[in-house]
């Protein structure tokens, strides 16, 4: 089984797969304590978003074994109460497991994901049980979401 380190968010890495921004230490121009347009999130016909919550736990192993997309919009994920470590590859028309790569996510840090971008359920790594807002258009989960398991020897673990 292939392992991968979690590494980092930054700007240079996480560009290709979406954006973020860290709601507990806003950093750059705000508007006496308000910081706009941190973090865009186009939604296509005018549908209503869905704030859900996730519960997330703590594993001996990170093991990537599926993924999913969303053909038609992002996704957010912000973790809440625990860091959290995501895993990402890029949109394509087929599976890329070789290409997945994992980023640690700081509580409090809202990710958005581009549209087709491979990911499925966050790991926790603070704590046995954490809590994360997903935020989706109305129903995507059952209107604009493919998921696929790898095979055997496409599955990967993920390290710290």
């Amino acid at each position: 089984m292939r392992k991968i380190k979690a590494q980092k968010l930054s700007v240079d890495v996480f560009n290709r797969f979406g954006s973020f921004t860290d709601l507990l230490h806003p950093e750059g121009h705000d508007l006496g304590g308000f910081y706009p347009d941190r973090v865009l999130f186009p939604v296509k016909f005018n549908a209503p978003v869905g704030f859900s919550p996730l519960v997330v736990h703590k594993r001996d192993a990170m093991i990537v074994d599926s993924v999913e997309y969303h053909d038609h919009t992002g996704e957010i994920i912000l973790p809440l109460d625990t860091d959290i470590v995501i895993h990402v590859a890029p949109a394509s028309n087929k599976l890329l497991p070789e290409k997945t790569e994992a980023f640690i996510v700081p509580k409090g840090t809202l990710v958005r994901l581009n549209a087709g971008v491979y990911h499925l359920c966050p790991f926790s790594i603070e704590k046995e049980t954490g809590h994360v807002l997903i935020a989706l258009p109305e129903r995507t989960y059952k209107t604009d979401c493919v998921v696929s398991a790898y095979q055997e020897n496409e599955q990967l673990e993920i390290t710290l």
